[in-house]
This record gives C-alpha cells, structure tokens and sequence, in this order.
C-alpha cells in the first residue's frame, strides 16, 4: 500500500501542466539529440545544465531525464535509417536494423525498437519504484568509511566495465581525482593547485569540463570528417511487425530488459554496455546466429530494449547512495546540488516530492517517446539532411552561451576551450572522457568521507576492513579488479566491445 501511495504522490506531481510541459521538451531534446549523429546526452545536458538554475528542482531534474532516455529511442531511427548510429548505445542497433530497413521493413524496425524501449521503460520504472526505498533504508546505515568504499567500488566498476585501454581508463580516473582536488580545501580552508589564479580557488565545475570533453571535443572530431551523406532509407514502409517479427523479438525484448536492468544498476554499466551484452547473448543463445547482422529481429529488439532498461536503471544507485554510475548520472548530481538537495536516501524522505516524481515522469516519457518516434519519423530523416557545415557552428554558439551563463565569467570559455583541445587529444589517443568525470565528481566526495573517517577513528585506518559493510565493499572492489586481470577475462572484455571499434 505504501508503494501505491508513493507512486499516486509521483503521478500527481508528474501530471502538473509545468512538469508535463518540461517532460514533453525534455524528451523532445532527447530525440533530436539521439537523431543528429556527433551529439550526445552528456554535452546537451551540460549545456542545459545552467537553465535549471531557474527552474524548479522537479521541472529541471524532469527535463533533463527526459533528455537521457530521449536520447535512447531518437539514436535508434537514425541507426536504423541511416546506418549512422546517432548515439554511442545505438552501435549495436546498426548491425540488425539498417539490415531490416533495406529489406523493406524499415518502419517495423522503428516499431520493434520503440515497442522494446517502452516495455523495457515501464519495467524499469516498476524496479526504481519497488527496489528504491529498501535501498534506501540499508543506505541510511552507510558511515563516511561505508561511502568511501562505496565509492572506491564505483570508481573500480567504472574502469573495469569501460570500454578500451584499462590502463587509459585507469589514468583517466586518477586525473578525475586529481582535477577534482582543485580549490579550497574543506577543512582548512587553504588554497591549493590554483597556481595563484583566484577564478580556480573554488575548484573547476565539472560542467565546463563536461562541454569541454564531450562537447566542444565532438565537433572538431566531426569536423574532420567529410561533409557528405551516406544512403537514407526514405520509404519506411508499413509500421506494423508481421506475426513472425512480434514472435521473434518478444522473448529478445524481454531478455534485453532483465540484462539491460541488471547491468544498468552497476557502476560504469548503463545503455551502452547492456546493448552489447544483450546482441552477444541473443546471438549465442540463437539457433539460427547465422542471421544476426542480416535483418533478425532479436538482434535489434533485445539491445533495444536493454539500452534503455540501463540507461533508467542507472538512476537507482544515484538516487538512492547518491553514487553516478556514469557521466550522465554524474552531471545529474550536478543539477540536484545546484538546488542545494544532496543526492543520497535522504533525497525520498526531504524531498518524496522530487523523488516519486522522477520516477513517475519516467513512464510518461516513455509514452510520450513512443508518439513521437512514430508518427514524426518523416521529420527526423529530413533533419538528417541538413548539412553538419550548418550545424555544428550552431550546436557550437549554444554551448558557448551555456558555459557563459554558469558563472558569466569568460575565464570559464577559455578553461573550457582549453578542455576541449585536451578532450580532442583524448580522443585521438583512444582515452574515454568518462572515467575522468566520474572521478572528477566523485573525487571531493571521497576525499571528504575519507577524511570524515579518519577523523572519528583518531587517524586509524583500519577503520575501512574492521566495519563489516566497509570491508565486504572494499573486498568486491579487490575481487573485480582481480578478475579483470585474468586473461580470460580480460579477453572476453575485450571481445564484449568489439563491435564498437
């Protein structure tokens, strides 16, 4: 009953015209950002980031929601249409559903795709709603060594499920960490690493190093390529899947959901790993594997629904530890603490409102990606003609507008120029942005329970094994990082992001 109680508190704040309005232009961003390929969640929700400062905290968090899961259904008509993958979990929708579209059942594939996401959508709502709160409750239990073990299992998560180099990703982390030193220190209140400039003594906003990596990186990497159009399929077709379609795509879209959900809620995890795993375990489980990159159903429907199952998922370690599991969960934290909410379980009991109206935002933006992933499909593949040289100056003026208005400093242009010639380099060298966010996020919270810990144990550091809880998360960090040194294991994590390269 209480269950029922939280979810009609959800659905009455969700219902509120202003909210459904910022739902609506959330998923509506989302879309587009997920259709136009060189974009990405993580450098619109930076630039969006300084909107919620006037916004309520429920509208804001809504919108910029809306704009992540958004981002899951619009990269697939793109990916489908296209053979573009509009947003990096729609890598593994290319193989199968631009097979599809050739055949002539483009429009089925759209279907399929969209069917999946907003099953895998409503389930993982149902998971947030029901696992949330006894989450919630154990975290109320956590100390400052229990959070930073937390997090030191986050942080080996995040290595160990990025794709690429460990060693980069590693690297990546430990410059996270060491960026997120900058600044005032909390407990003396001295300056350090600011290299005497006044502007880095309250530490560097991880938005401006989000645009700057993500952002303004992506579009001189897009730059480079050649302004030219690859083939778009026009005629989509019927929108309805045949019978032998719906049967084979209903067990892969409920497989797709279990993975994607369980991955989703591991550090590092999310949509893009959960479409890889899900392709990997349809294909191996097929009896026909034969078919997969051809056209078969299941090899789109299952990560489909799986990348967005994890890209929802994702949302409960944030909001009930308070731990981003990756870059998007990361900036999220950003918008919570620009309303002064810290995120953790204490966010349900202060805040229910905000909470149970998050998670029931989440279903009618499902429904409302559905209506328009379908009927405006003609819409989307004419914005897939507009020259890059037309838009990237455009994408680029309002991502220099974004990072003005943080602080209305032009110190933050040029500290974030500087991130995107470095995030440019990165790219270059095969070295994940994310990694570095997260620690970068994550980096002062650490330091601050660390310390915290240390101090209520008269600076004795077996503190963090002697404190079971503490112990046990320390232990699984010691544990993954032992196995991903295996060279089995390592072998098969490599194997797992393949497709990608």
């Amino acid at each position: 009953m209480e269950l029922l109680d939280n979810l009609m508190l959800g659905f009455s704040v969700a219902f509120t015209p202003e909210n459904l309005l910022y739902a609506l232009l959330g998923c509506v961003l989302g879309t587009l950002v997920g259709v136009l390929p060189g974009l990405g969640p993580v450098p619109t929700i930076a630039m969006l980031l300084p909107i919620t400062y006037v916004l309520p905290p429920v509208a804001g968090l809504i919108m910029l929601a809306g704009i992540y899961y958004g981002t899951q259904y619009g990269g697939s008509t793109t990916a489908i249409l296209v053979n573009l993958p509009g947003e990096t979990s729609a890598v593994v929708t290319v193989l199968d559903g631009h097979q599809m579209a050739r055949n002539g059942r483009g429009g089925a594939a759209l279907s399929l795709a969209a069917i999946g996401s907003f099953f895998a959508g409503t389930v993982a709502t149902m998971l947030i709603a029901a696992f949330a709160p006894p989450l919630a409750e154990v975290a109320f239990k956590f100390g400052p060594a229990e959070y930073f073990s937390l997090m030191t299992l986050g942080l080996v998560g995040a290595v160990v499920l990025a794709s690429g180099s460990l060693v980069k990703a590693i690297c990546m982390i430990l410059l996270g960490l060491l960026l997120g030193l900058v600044g005032t220190d909390v407990n003396s209140g001295v300056a350090r690493y600011d290299f005497g400039i006044p502007e880095l003594q309250d530490g560097i906003n991880f938005a401006i190093v989000a645009m700057g990596v993500f952002g303004f990186a992506e579009i001189m990497s897009n730059l480079e390529l050649k302004d030219k159009r690859v083939e778009i399929t026009d005629k989509v077709g019927s929108l309805y899947p045949n019978k032998q379609e719906m049967r084979e795509a209903a067990p892969a879209i409920v497989r797709g959901t279990a993975v994607g959900s369980m991955l989703g809620i591991l550090p590092g995890g999310g949509s893009v790993l959960s479409a890889f795993a899900s392709y990997t375990l349809e294909k191996k489980i097929s009896r026909e594997p034969e078919r997969f990159g051809k056209g078969h159903p299941a090899g789109l429907a299952g990560p489909e629904s799986a990348n967005n199952a994890g890209a929802q998922a994702s949302f409960i370690p944030l909001l009930t530890l308070g731990i981003p599991g990756n870059a998007v969960m990361a900036l999220m934290v950003g918008a919570m603490t620009i309303h002064n909410i810290q995120p953790g379980p204490q966010v349900m009991t202060s805040h229910p409102d905000l909470f149970w109206g998050l998670v029931a935002s989440m279903w009618i933006g499902n429904l409302m990606l559905v209506i328009l992933n379908l009927p405006l499909v003609g819409l989307w593949v004419k914005l897939l003609k507009v020259p890059y040289r037309i838009l990237f100056p455009a994408i680029l003026v309002f991502c220099t507008i974004g990072v003005y208005s943080l602080n209305y400093n032009t110190f933050d242009l040029y500290m974030t120029a500087f991130f995107g010639v470095v995030g440019y380099i990165w790219s270059k060298l095969r070295c994940e942005g994310a990694p570095l966010l997260l620690g970068l996020v994550l980096g002062p919270m650490m330091e601050e329970n660390f310390r915290r810990a240390l101090l209520l144990s008269r600076g004795d550091f077996t503190t963090f094994v002697e404190r079971p809880l503490s112990a046990s998360l320390l232990g699984a960090a010691v544990v993954l990082v032992v196995l991903v040194a295996l060279p089995n294991i390592r072998k098969k994590r490599e194997e797992a992001f393949v497709e990608e390269d």
